[in-house]
């Protein structure tokens, strides 16, 4: 039988350990190889990439990124694994894992219980992004670009818009642009709290926004642009969507 290739994923020293010693309990009956370990989602994003991993154990709660945030980014990967989530605590989880039929395991974690959520993981593989997006109690904090098989974060908090253009949507920050291939509805959606709509194709982040100038039209139907901190362009503004963000820049002033 060959070895099941895992990465372990915890923020604690002493549950990736625990983990450590379980795998070798099972050994006998379920061989299996670690072939890397991380302390968060972040580390897991960059890590796991080119681990060869067949199957990710994944602690929920983790500082910095947690484990559902990281699994999304990780099932848009080429050869994403699979992934069993490890909580001690997350009835929120717990209820939406059951509902999507994603596999977990609740700490303390059991040996006979680890090897069937190894056996069911390595048989199903990566779970799909819209499951772990329903399973997902809040929006990311980071947008992730695949690049040659490793990705690139994104930090939601640097991003000023997002630009639909043909199938890709353009994330745009004070350094720079990169290319998300997902829906802007889907990221509006999501993210409708920190970021509106200025047009049907763009959405801008409302900690952005500076102001208005006009750019044409009548007097009686003015043309308006939005001032973004950061950035020299001026983005353009549906008529459609002028009144709400008229409003929006009124409630906001002193």
């Amino acid at each position: 039988m060959s070895e099941l290739r895992v990465f372990i994923a915890d923020d604690e020293a002493p549950a990736r350990d625990r983990l450590r010693e379980l795998l070798e309990d099972i050994a006998a009956d379920l061989p299996t190889r670690v072939v890397g370990e991380a302390r968060n989602g972040i580390e897991v994003v960059e890590s796991l990439p080119g681990s060869g991993a067949q199957v990710l154990l994944l602690d929920i709660a983790m500082p910095g990124m947690g484990g559902l945030e990281a699994a999304r980014h990780l099932a848009r990967l080429p050869g994403a694994p699979a992934v069993v989530f490890v909580t001690a605590h997350d009835d929120h989880a717990i209820e939406a894992f059951d509902l999507n039929a994603l596999d977990y395991l609740l700490k303390p974690v059991r040996a006979t219980r680890l090897a069937m959520a190894l056996r069911k993981a390595s048989a199903a593989g990566a779970p799909a992004p819209e499951r772990l997006e329903r399973a997902a109690s809040r929006g990311r904090e980071y947008f992730s670009v695949g690049e040659r098989n490793r990705i690139t974060l994104v930090p939601v908090s640097e991003v000023v818009y997002l630009k639909a253009e043909l199938k890709y949507v353009t994330i745009g920050t004070r350094a720079g642009e990169h290319l998300l291939e997902e829906p802007l509805v889907t990221l509006e959606r999501e993210l409708g709290e920190r970021f509106v709509r200025i047009h049907r194709n763009c959405l801008v982040s409302r900690a952005a926004i500076r102001g208005f100038e006009r750019s044409g039209g009548t007097d009686e139907e003015p043309r308006w642009t939005i001032v973004l901190d950061g950035i020299a362009a001026r983005l353009p503004v549906s008529r459609r969507q002028w009144p709400a963000l008229k409003d929006l820049l009124t409630e906001r002033a002193p």
